[in-house]
């Protein structure tokens, strides 16, 4: 391949790294009843936002949907939400749940670098456990999508690995991601990493997760840290 521009330098670094496709189809079959990740709850600090009238959302983009449990709920607060994923399997998975819930979301089989969607359209783009998995070289992209799709004074939150969680949370440098040509099941970060990043948002809350158990109506584990960010 020869390299004649920025996106295909990307491209070619997402080969070398991503996992494809079929690999987070194989997670959701095999996977997707061990873990806690998957139970069909809300996020403790998306709730937390619009209990505390932190946003007021009315259309919503959800990077990274998975089976839709977030996107589920922010539907049933009366918001218009898309779910995106790579995943065939999760929206499927997603798919059942909304039908069964007897609500209407949008859901997107896609990369998240990949989307058509028309520019500030969003007033909310929530992302639940992807922003681990998007390597060194395409975090400007990402900002750059949210930027992009968000309207002005728009809102933006993640959960993503702490460093060292217990369910995740890689510290290996930015240079080693490539040396190793792996993120090491995802990458951790600081709160002082996550506001830096996100320098050209106005952080609101970055915070600890609420680990929550089993008998709680929300989703809340250990080693996450979760933000709230608006447009500037």
């Amino acid at each position: 391949m020869l390299i004649k521009s920025n996106e295909q330098l990307l491209v070619l670094l997402d080969n070398l790294l991503r996992e494809p496709q079929n690999f987070w189809n194989e997670f959701y079959d095999k996977t997707f009843k061990k873990i806690p990740f998957f139970v069909n709850k809300p996020d403790e600090n998306l709730v937390s936002y619009l209990e505390k009238k932190m946003i007021q959302p009315s259309k919503v983009l959800e990077l990274g949907c998975g089976a839709g449990r977030n996107a589920i709920y922010l539907a049933k607060q009366g918001c218009s939400v898309v779910g995106v994923d790579v995943s065939d399997r999760a929206l499927q998975l997603a798919q059942e749940r909304v039908d069964e819930a007897n609500i209407n979301v949008e859901l997107i089989g896609s990369n998240i670098f990949e989307l058509d969607l028309q520019e500030e359209s969003f007033d909310f783009i929530y992302d639940s456990g992807c922003f681990h998995h998007i390597a060194p070289h395409r975090r400007v992209t990402y900002i750059e999508l949210i930027h992009t799709l968000l309207k002005p004074n728009g809102y933006f939150a993640l959960c993503s690995f702490e460093e060292q969680g217990a369910y995740g949370g890689s510290t290996i440098s930015d240079e080693e991601v490539y040396i190793k040509r792996s993120l090491e099941g995802g990458l951790g970060y600081t709160k002082n990493q996550l506001r830096e990043i996100f320098q050209s948002l106005e952080a609101l809350e970055i915070r600890e997760m609420i680990a929550m158990s089993n008998e709680e109506p929300y989703f809340g584990l250990e080693g996450f840290l979760v933000g709230l960010f608006k447009k500037k």
